[in-house]
């Protein structure tokens, strides 16, 4: 069983159509990486994914479960929305940090979050706590900043304060974490540690979804590769065969811009 279906996704925003019929599966351990240029669709389907947007026709599944129907008002309730978000982490281009916070209180804050909500919290805080600290260490030490845990962001590089967003979205233990361009706005340099990272995670068979404009690296780095234009899926299959052996004219016009491009 698949441990994401997609089936018959749409979102338009009035008149404008940005998802049309997004249909595909990812199994466990997977990483599906999605291209596109700017405005294919790709950040809307990620947040559809997220629960961020709302698609107007389609249904989301993960490990079997229905988690949303558009055809179905029970499984959009806000405080079920909530609950299903836990099963997606995301890491958005920006990093999006909060600045008050340490990188190691970044991590922590939404275990801390959720645990204070359970019931035997009051009863064993102490202990709860100081297991949410040593995870968060652990995660920032995967990341290699095991002694930026106690800086803020604005002491950080980018590419730091992105990989302590990626350590942030692995500590809740989604079953898919999802990137969206996570190195558009870092300079080549600082990007290379984020990719070394994100390929570190697909090594360990972390099930992933990867918006991103590196075609070398959703080439080496991904099993599937969906190209998507003008919100529809074009093409979809395995990494290297529609990076290096497209089989739509569009996907072949597209890659021929980039690699013009870079």
């Amino acid at each position: 069983m698949p441990v994401l279906e997609v089936k018959n996704i749409e979102k338009h925003f009035g008149a404008t159509h940005v998802l049309e019929d997004i249909s595909f599966n990812l199994e466990k351990g997977q990483a599906l990486a999605i291209i596109g240029s700017s405005g294919s669709g790709k950040t809307t389907l990620l947040r559809c994914l997220n629960f961020l947007e709302t698609p107007d026709r389609g249904q989301i599944l993960v490990n079997g479960e229905t988690l949303f129907d558009a055809a179905d008002p029970s499984t959009q309730r806000e405080a079920e929305i909530r609950r299903k978000r836990l099963h997606f982490g995301l890491v958005f281009q920006s990093f999006n940090l909060f600045p008050q916070y340490t990188a190691l209180q970044n991590v922590m804050l939404a275990k801390q979050l959720l645990a204070q909500e359970q019931p035997e919290y009051k009863a064993r805080k102490k202990e709860i706590n100081a297991e949410i600290e040593a995870e968060g260490r652990e995660l920032l030490q995967r990341m290699g900043l095991a002694d930026r845990a106690n800086h803020y962001p604005h002491q950080l590089s980018g590419g730091q304060q992105q990989r302590v967003a990626i350590a942030r979205a692995l500590a809740l233990h989604p079953d898919i974490l999802c990137f969206d361009e996570p190195t558009s706005a870092l300079d080549p340099e600082l990007t290379g540690e984020v990719l070394k990272v994100i390929r570190s995670l697909a090594e360990q068979k972390t099930t992933m979804i990867i918006v991103t404009h590196e075609m070398a690296f959703a080439r080496d780095v991904a099993d599937q590769i969906i190209f998507m234009d003008q919100g529809v899926i074009v093409e979809q299959g395995p990494a290297r065969e529609v990076i290096e052996r497209p089989k739509q004219e569009r996907t072949r016009q597209f890659l021929a811009r980039y690699a013009q491009e870079h």
